[in-house]
């Protein structure tokens, strides 16, 4: 397992050792002494989730407020999706900026988002099954949101607008500015 920074503070790439041989490959998505010996975090993980979702879905930018808060670990199973990561940790030296990556079941990648962070994915190929690991279980009176088109963010989801398929829910979220005051 190697473990790549990115320019987000606690936010690291991560990437598996891929065996492949005639059968096809084998490698594993998670090692809690390599996580920790690799990032100096110790995040326990309580709760797995997965969707599928088709080409031009957007779902996000979520996150969970206080004792709540989820960091998560998340990897593509099928297809291929642009994720995007916001710290909105008032105190952090990174405060308000993004970082996107591309995970796909090509290059197996897996991106680390720690507790502060508001999350969203888009899925560029025709389908795709997207997991992920979080250290705190959901709590709906804790979620919030930001949405996916704020003007201060100015994020490039890698699609066409008119491509965009979002729920009703995410269509409505807050800008930046009203959900972190």
């Amino acid at each position: 397992m190697e473990i790549q920074k990115t320019p987000l503070k606690d936010c690291f790439i991560i990437k598996p050792n891929v065996f492949k041989d005639e059968r096809g490959l084998f490698y594993e998505t998670y090692n809690e002494k390599a996580f920790k010996k690799n990032t100096g975090l110790d995040v326990d993980f309580v709760q797995d989730n997965q969707s599928a979702s088709t080409k031009g879905v957007l779902r996000g930018l979520h996150f969970q407020r206080g004792e709540m808060a989820q960091a998560k670990l998340v990897r593509v199973v099928k297809g291929k999706v642009l994720d995007i990561v916001v710290d909105i940790r008032k105190e952090s030296k990174t405060f308000g900026q993004s970082f996107s990556i591309v995970l796909d079941d090509v290059n197996h990648l897996q991106l680390f988002v720690p507790r502060g962070f508001a999350h969203g994915f888009i899925t560029l190929s025709e389908n795709s099954v997207f997991a992920y690991k979080c250290d705190n279980f959901y709590n709906k009176a804790s979620e919030g949101g930001i949405i996916y088109n704020d003007a201060t963010l100015a994020l490039d989801w890698h699609l066409p607008e008119e491509e965009f398929i979002i729920s009703e829910k995410d269509r409505e979220l807050p800008t930046f500015e009203e959900a972190i005051s």
